[in-house]
Parts: C-alpha cells; sequence; structure tokens
C-alpha cells in the first residue's frame, strides 16, 4: 500500500475497521499473498482478549474523514458503507483492513463481524472478522458514544506501521480491555514506545502520538516509526499518516501509572484525553 496516498483514502461510509484479509479456499495466488502479507490478527490476535497484538495497519488505512457513528453490524451498514467493504479493488482492500483492525478492537471474543464479497474475477470471498480487545462491545448494537470513539480511535492508531508489517506490541491502558497488571508479557515487554489517542470519527478526524524520548531510536530500529516518527536519510522526520506527533511523552502526558504501566492521559493540539493507548516493545 503507498504510504504517500494518505489524503487521497477516503473511506466513504464506512464504519471503522481492522486489518488482515482471511484467505479461504480457492483464493488465487495474488489473493493468498495479500492474504500472507497482512495476516496479523487472524493468528495470535484471535487468543484472548488481552493477547499481545500484532500490528499492520498501514499509515493510509487510517484516514476515515467520512466514518459514520452508526451501529457495527452488517443490517445497519449504510449502502455507500457496504459498497466500500464489498469493492472489489485495492479500496476495497483498504475498507476491509480498516474494518477488521476495528472490529478486533472494539469487540470482544465472543463478537464477530461477517459477509462476504467477489473479486474482480468473480470468486464470492466469505469473511469472518473476529473481536479481540473489548474496548466498544456494544457498538454492535448501537453507535459508538464519545469515549468509545476515543479508545477504538487510539486502538487503531496505535496499530498503524509505517512499513505495512506485523510486529508484536503490548497494548496498556486504564481501560479494562488493556489492563496489563501481574500478566507475563509486562515482564517480556519492557521498552515503553509511546502512547496513542485522538478521534478519527470526529467531524474532524485526529490522531495523537507521543515517543518515550530514551527510546526513541530502539522503536526505530524495530520498525515501529509512528510514535519516534519516520526518520529519513536527510534526517526529516515524516509523521504516520493523519497521526501527529506531539513530542515526548513525559512533556505531554500525565502521570505514568507504574502498576499497570500506562500513561493515564495526554494532551494533543485538540484538548486532553484520558483514553489513551500506552505500547511496549520487547
Amino acid at each position: 500500500m503507498n504510504r504517500n496516498g494518505v489524503s487521497s483514502v477516503l473511506l466513504l461510509g464506512l464504519f471503522g475497521a481492522t486489518g488482515c484479509l482471511t484467505a479461504v479456499d480457492g483464493d488465487d495466488p495474488d489473493d493468498l499473498e495479500l492474504a500472507e502479507s497482512e495476516a496479523a490478527l487472524e493468528g495470535p490476535n484471535a487468543l484472548v482478549p488481552n493477547a499481545l497484538v500484532p500490528n499492520a495497519l498501514a499509515p493510509n488505512a487510517l484516514a476515515p474523514s467520512a466514518l459514520a457513528p452508526n451501529a457495527l453490524s452488517p443490517s445497519t451498514l449504510s449502502p455507500s458503507a457496504m459498497a466500500a467493504i464489498q469493492d472489489p479493488t485495492s479500496t476495497g482492500d483498504l475498507s476491509r483492513q480498516l474494518l477488521q483492525y476495528a472490529v478486533g478492537c472494539a469487540f470482544n471474543t465472543s463478537q464477530s463481524f461477517s459477509f462476504s464479497w467477489t473479486t474482480s474475477k468473480g470468486q464470492v470471498k466469505n469473511e469472518t472478522y473476529a473481536g479481540i480487545l473489548g474496548l466498544a462491545p456494544s457498538w454492535v448494537v448501537k453507535p459508538l458514544s464519545g469515549t468509545d470513539q476515543e479508545w477504538v480511535s487510539a486502538c487503531l492508531a496505535s496499530r498503524v506501521n509505517w512499513y505495512g508489517v506485523s510486529i508484536m506490541i503490548s497494548s496498556r491502558a486504564g481501560h479494562p480491555g488493556l489492563n496489563k497488571s501481574g500478566m507475563p508479557e509486562m515482564a517480556a515487554y519492557t521498552h515503553n514506545e509511546g502512547a496513542f489517542w485522538g478521534n478519527v470519527f470526529s467531524s474532524t478526524p485526529h490522531a495523537y502520538a507521543c515517543f518515550y524520548g530514551p527510546n526513541q531510536d530502539y522503536s526505530r530500529s524495530q520498525q515501529r516509526d509512528c510514535a519516534a516518527g519516520h526518520l529519513q536519510p536527510g534526517g526529516n522526520v515524516v509523521e504516520c499518516g493523519i497521526i501527529q506527533i506531539v513530542g515526548a511523552c513525559e512533556n505531554q502526558c500525565q502521570s505514568f501509572n507504574m502498576v499497570g504501566q500506562y500513561y493515564s492521559g495526554c494532551s494533543g493540539p485538540s484538548g486532553s484525553s484520558k483514553a489513551v493507548i500506552t505500547t511496549f516493545l520487547m
């Protein structure tokens, strides 16, 4: 996917999404290659709600300027939203990727989103996107509240990857779905990368990131550039799509919760938010 096409990807009418396309029997080689390159969510992410979540959402998939605040179920999608996720082109691939990531962020493991679409070669694809983290499970029956919008937005932003590759991360927050207190992954994933927050569902979509200063270079070495900023050969730092880097978390965020290892709130140009997801790397 083209990193430079951020502003041109307007997933019209689509209500959220997750990423990773599921391969089914009869797929042609090109489809299988795409599924393999984006198959982050269907494997490790399906273990338990607090499982470590790989991220492979490309920056240009997170430009949802026309996301609609409706219930996230096939029966409530608008015609334009359904058309977006059934589009057989590369734009449809982005829409389905965004949808799958949003489902994974919002729904719990007992929930899923199923639909079908037809490829340009006439092959019918049956998709089922599973819930994982349960940050906003009520989205299946009603629109997201303002707070739920922020939690799902933070989750989506934290899973954007400049390179479009899957890197294992440990996501932590005050939300019950991301409470990792006492879990083994806290001892295994010790490098604080930074934090993500915002609201990509608002009329003026915005997403923010801050980096943990001492680990900025380490994050880049692990192919995690969206909090640290992508460093170009000439020294310029480029942001990931609509994610605005506001500086070091030490300066932008409130106190760090030592037990849960997360920032309890952070501030950006649009104000402060407590729906913040802090990410750690191994």
